[in-house]
C-alpha cells in the first residue's frame, strides 16, 4: 500500500464493520482510535479481544493492539481523518440517522483545517450532505465541504462498505470501493485514506451516488431474492420441487436463479430497499413489492409449522419443534434482522408446543426466547432433531449438512434452505 499523509484516523462504532476497518488499517502501522459508547466493548478490546464473530479478526485486533497501533476509547480525539461506521436503522418507514447526527456532533470539536470526514454508514441519499451542513453549522470557524464547490478546510466523503459477514477481513481489502467525495478533492483524500489497505479499485464519484449505489446494490439482490421466495410458494402449489427446478433453469446460459429461504435478513439487504422507497415512494413499485414478498416470507414458513403441529398434537403431550438456526445467515453468529429469529419467536409465542433450538454459534438465547415457556437452546444439533416432532431447518450451517437423513425418519421436515430436498 502507498504510504498517506493521515498517519491518525478516528473510526467511530466499533461493530460488525468499525471493528475490522479499525484493525485493519492499524495492521497497516497506522495509529487508530477505536470509539464505541459501550465501556464495556472499549475495555475489551484495549484488552486485545473481540465481541463479535469474524474469522481471524481476534488475531489481527489482538495484534494491532500489543503493537500499540490500535486502542479505544469513549470519546474521539483528534485526528487526521474520522470514518463514521454507526448503525443507521430503519423504523416506522424512516431512516433512523440519529447515531450519524450524534457521531457528528462528537467529532465537531476536534476538526481542524486539513480534516477527512467519511461517513460509511448506509444512508438514504443524501445524508452526506446533511452532515456536512451539521458540521458546518457546528463549526462556523471552519469551511466544511459542499456539494460541488471546490475548496475547503475540511474534507467529507461517502464511502459504503460493501463486505460479507464470514470474509470481512479479505473482502475489506480486496474488494473494490466506490468512494463518493463531495468535491474532487474530497474524492481524492477519501482515496488517499482507502488505499492505506485497499488493494481493490478505487472508484471515484461524487457523495449522494455513492450512497445511491450501495442502496441499489442491496435491492438489487432483495429484488432477485423475492423471484425466488415468490417462485418457491408456487411450486408448493404445484408440487413442484423448487430446489430442482432452479438447479434445471439455471444450466441456460443468462439465467441465474436465487436459493429461496425463510426470508431475507441482516443489516443491509432486509432495510436497504426501505431507504430507496423513502427517497421516492411512487416510483419504487418493483422495489417495495420485492421487499413486502420476502418480508412475507416468515408468515408462510410459520403457517406451514402451525399444520405440522397440528398433525402431530395429540393428548398425551406437546408436539416438540426442532429449530434448525437463528442467525440471519449461515456460518455468522449475527442475529439482526433475522427471519430465523422472526420465526422462533412467533414459534415459541403460539403456546401449543414445545421448542428446542440448535444456534452453534451463540451460548445463550437472545432476550426475545430466553424468557418463553418451553424454550431451550442445545449446543447438540442432534439432539435438537432427535427430541423434535417437526424439524425445521431455517439456517444452512455447514454444520447441519452432516446431519443424516435417518435421524429425520419419522418426523415432519419443513427445509426451507433444500438441504435435503
Amino acid at each position: 500500500m502507498t504510504e498517506s499523509r493521515l498517519k491518525k484516523v478516528c473510526v467511530l462504532g466499533l461493530g460488525y464493520i468499525g471493528l475490522p476497518t479499525a484493525s485493519v488499517i492499524a495492521s497497516r502501522g497506522v495509529e487508530v482510535v477505536g470509539v464505541d459508547v459501550k465501556p464495556e466493548v472499549v475495555a475489551r478490546i484495549n484488552k486485545g479481544e473481540i465481541h463479535i464473530v469474524e474469522p481471524d479478526l481476534d488475531a489481527v485486533t489482538a495484534h494491532a493492539v500489543q503493537q500499540g497501533h490500535l486502542r479505544a476509547s469513549t470519546a474521539p480525539e483528534p485526528a487526521d481523518a474520522y470514518m463514521i461506521a454507526v448503525p443507521t436503522p430503519f423504523h416506522d418507514g424512516k431512516a433512523d440517522l440519529d447515531y450519524v447526527w450524534k457521531a457528528a456532533r462528537s467529532i465537531a470539536p476536534c476538526l481542524v483545517a486539513g480534516n477527512l470526514v467519511v461517513l460509511e454508514s448506509t444512508s438514504p441519499p443524501g445524508t452526506t450532505d446533511k452532515m456536512a451542513a451539521l458540521l458546518a453549522e457546528l463549526r462556523p470557524d471552519l469551511k466544511i465541504a459542499q456539494p460541488g464547490v471546490e475548496g475547503c478546510d475540511v474534507h467529507v466523503a461517502y464511502c459504503p462498505e460493501r463486505v460479507l459477514p464470514g470474509r470481512v477481513l479479505t473482502e475489506l481489502v480486496e474488494n473494490s470501493r466506490v468512494v463518493g467525495g463531495m468535491t474532487q478533492a474530497c474524492a481524492a483524500l477519501a482515496e488517499d485514506l482507502y488505499r492505506i489497505f485497499c488493494s481493490g479499485e478505487l472508484l471515484r464519484t461524487n457523495a449522494r451516488t455513492a450512497e445511491m449505489c450501495k442502496l441499489t446494490e442491496n435491492a438489487f439482490r432483495d429484488v432477485n431474492i423475492a423471484f425466488a421466495n415468490e417462485l418457491s410458494i408456487v411450486c408448493e402449489k404445484l408440487d413442484i420441487n423448487v430446489w430442482e427446478l432452479v438447479k434445471l433453469a439455471n444450466h441456460h446460459p443468462r439465467v441465474n436463479i436465487l436459493q429461496p429461504g425463510p426470508g431475507v435478513g441482516g443489516h443491509c439487504i432486509a432495510v436497504d430497499p426501505w431507504f430507496i422507497v423513502e427517497a421516492a415512494p411512487d416510483e419504487t413499485r418493483l422495489i417495495r413489492t420485492a421487499r413486502e414478498v420476502n418480508d412475507g416470507k416468515p408468515k408462510y414458513v410459520l403457517d406451514k409449522i402451525a399444520a405440522a403441529v397440528a398433525d402431530k398434537a395429540s393428548g398425551k403431550r406437546r408436539p416438540v419443534v426442532g429449530l434448525l438456526g437463528l442467525a440471519f445467515k449461515p456460518d455468522v453468529d449475527d442475529l439482526r434482522e433475522s427471519p430465523a429469529l422472526q420465526i422462533a419467536e412467533a414459534v415459541a409465542a403460539r403456546g401449543d408446543c414445545d421448542v428446542v433450538v440448535s444456534e452453534p454459534h451463540i451460548e445463550h438465547l437472545p432476550a426475545s426466547l430466553a424468557n418463553g415457556a418451553g424454550v431451550r437452546l442445545t449446543a447438540d444439533m442432534h439432539e435438537a432433531v432427535r427430541e423434535a416432532d417437526v424439524v425445521v431447518m431455517l439456517v444452512n450451517h455447514r454444520l447441519y449438512q452432516t446431519i443424516a437423513r435417518d435421524e429425520l425418519a419419522g418426523r415432519t421436515v419443513i427445509d426451507t434452505r433444500g438441504i435435503w430436498s
